[in-house]
């Protein structure tokens, strides 16, 4: 019997969970990459109070949403036991849950705001997921996600995941795990039927980590312009949005 998505995105991350780092906090270009998405989330969450991370994979968002001010708590679930086992060795005194994101286990109006980076490409029910995020956040609580955006750089990633999946690559990210590739339009609507207000949608990220040092850099210098002015060819999503009070 073919494992569930669940299953395998579990256990991949769960396989990887000890290189994880090496992509996005030890490489120059893969912490340059994790540091410009974050502080795209950072911007649209609130300054302080008890965050919720979901995906939170080995606690790289959470140290950063952390290091920034002193009124400042946060819980991570994730849907790997080895991602929360390296995310505790991080942060030990921090509340962590394994769980896939789509059913919270927490009580209505527990956190001031959400944060979700680079996992909600996953879900295969987004919809009562940000059903859940509205309920767990208080009035005036705040929800900023980063998920992978539909273009023509990301169109034929699912084929080349599928090929890394069946060689038994061992690397992030590299698996066949229905991964869904939003547009705007998509994300506002889930925003929107949840029941958030004040919602953004933006793109993030031209200078994507897996380009050669060169190309890398190149990007990087015109990151911002095509952010602005032709963001369709950024890879990322930026999903924002309020629980009104």
């Amino acid at each position: 019997m073919k494992a569930s998505v669940e299953t395998r995105v579990q256990s991949h991350y769960d396989d990887i969970a000890d290189v994880y780092d090496q992509r996005y906090d030890h490489r120059e270009r893969g912490k340059i990459y994790y540091d410009h998405i974050s502080e795209a989330v950072l911007g649209k969450i609130n300054t302080n109070g008890h965050l919720l991370d979901i995906g939170c994979g080995t606690g790289l968002f959470l140290e950063r949403y952390l290091r920034e001010e002193k009124n400042r708590t946060a819980t991570g679930i994730d849907i790997s036991f080895g991602m929360i086992r390296k995310a505790r060795d991080r942060y030990p005194d921090l509340s962590y849950v394994v769980g896939n994101g789509e059913f919270l286990p927490f009580e209505s109006s527990s956190f001031d705001s959400i944060s979700s980076l680079l996992a909600f490409s996953y879900l295969q029910n987004p919809d009562l997921t940000m059903q859940d995020c509205f309920r767990v956040l208080v009035p005036g609580g705040r929800l900023a996600v980063c998920t992978l955006g539909r273009n023509i750089f990301t169109s034929g990633l699912p084929a080349l995941y599928t090929i890394g999946a069946k060689m038994k690559i061992r690397r992030v990210g590299v698996g066949s795990f229905a991964e869904h590739y939003y547009s705007a339009k998509e994300m506002y609507d889930l925003l929107q039927m949840a029941g958030f207000e004040d919602i953004e949608i933006f793109r993030c990220s031209f200078a994507h980590f897996n380009l050669a040092g060169p190309l890398f850099m190149i990007a990087k210098k015109v990151e911002s312009f095509i952010e602005d002015n032709i963001p369709y060819l950024a890879y990322n999503l930026i999903a924002a949005g309020k629980k009104p009070e």
